[in-house]
């Protein structure tokens, strides 16, 4: 029996069809839910919904509550305290900012502040409004406009809904990585693809979502009326941290970008968003700063008042 070279090499059903339903899929993942980022327009895959998004960030917030019960301020801490009336002027802000850029994804949920014991400096936001500020942070934020800064951060990578995006590409990444194996049913591809979709899509992204927070948390701080140049401040107070003379990663393999870049980028966004908070000559921004220390010197009144009775 003949059979003729074309038959030979012919690929059968069983290996292609896999490769065109992944590769397929991964297509029609990237294109149908490709989404625009509110404020920068940024061009982005967003393959989950607003609502999954808050319904995880609800689960997650109950899980970490257990998690940090034991170290976790109470309301009455003045660290509490102070990160909340802070933080409840940026979400008067986020809000005005969700209803001009994603009106259809306000949902007006609360706002949760939770400040957690511990010598760790960070903070870090879940989807549907709940943010946590590890007490460590304190060591880099003076007053309240540098708290403004770190909580104007967080806050616009919940509303970039970023969590959404890493959550896509970790599908779209999983398609991919399927589709490699049927391909190269050796494994020698899916070794090579995993790490370098991770230093060519996962870390470069990650970079871009923390550039984004920190420049749509600069537009938030201002339209609060806190100071937009403390976000400098905090950052060049981390980066003096830093021992000098230690080494530290290229930006090209972290999650973050290095406190140089993000330096150069405030100052270039700083006329902007300094225009905003001297809008009106400044005038609104001043009377407001006059009520926030009017409240503060009342709140210092108050708490003094209450450790004397004690």
């Amino acid at each position: 029996m003949r059979h003729s070279k074309a038959a030979a090499t012919k690929i059968p059903p069983y290996i292609y069809l896999p490769i065109g339903f992944f590769g397929g899929s991964a297509l029609y993942t990237y294109f149908y839910f490709q989404d625009e980022a509110p404020f920068t327009k940024r061009k982005r895959l967003l393959a989950t919904s607003a609502e999954w998004e808050r319904q995880q960030g609800d689960l997650q917030y109950k899980q970490l509550l257990h998690q940090y019960k034991k170290d976790i301020l109470p309301n009455t801490h003045r660290a509490t305290k102070t990160v909340t009336r802070v933080g409840s002027r940026i979400a008067n802000a986020a809000n005005d900012f969700s209803k001009k850029y994603k009106p259809n994804e306000t949902t007006g949920a609360p706002y949760t502040f939770t400040v957690v014991r511990s010598e760790m400096a960070n903070a870090f936001v879940l989807p549907n409004n709940h943010i946590f500020v590890f007490a460590g942070l304190f060591q880099f934020v003076r007053n309240e406009d540098d708290l403004a800064a770190v909580l104007g951060h967080e806050t616009a990578h919940n509303l970039a809904r970023h969590a959404g995006e890493r959550v896509s590409s970790s599908l779209m990444k999983g398609l991919l990585a399927r589709l490699t194996l049927f391909l190269d049913p050796s494994g020698l591809l899916y070794t090579i693809f995993l790490p370098a979709a991770s230093l060519l899509y996962d870390l470069p992204h990650s970079r871009e979502h923390e550039i984004e927070a920190d420049y749509i948390g600069l537009h938030l701080a201002a339209d609060a009326c806190y100071d937009p140049k403390s976000a400098k401040r905090v950052f060049a107070a981390m980066k003096a941290s830093t021992k000098e003379g230690s080494r530290q990663p290229p930006e090209f393999i972290s999650t973050h970008p290095s406190y140089d870049t993000r330096l150069t980028n405030f100052d270039d966004w700083l006329p902007q968003a300094m225009e905003k908070f001297n809008a009106d000559g400044g005038y609104k921004c001043q009377r407001i700063r006059n009520e926030m220390k009017k409240a503060r010197l009342l709140h210092d009144l108050n708490s003094k008042r209450e450790e004397m009775r004690k």
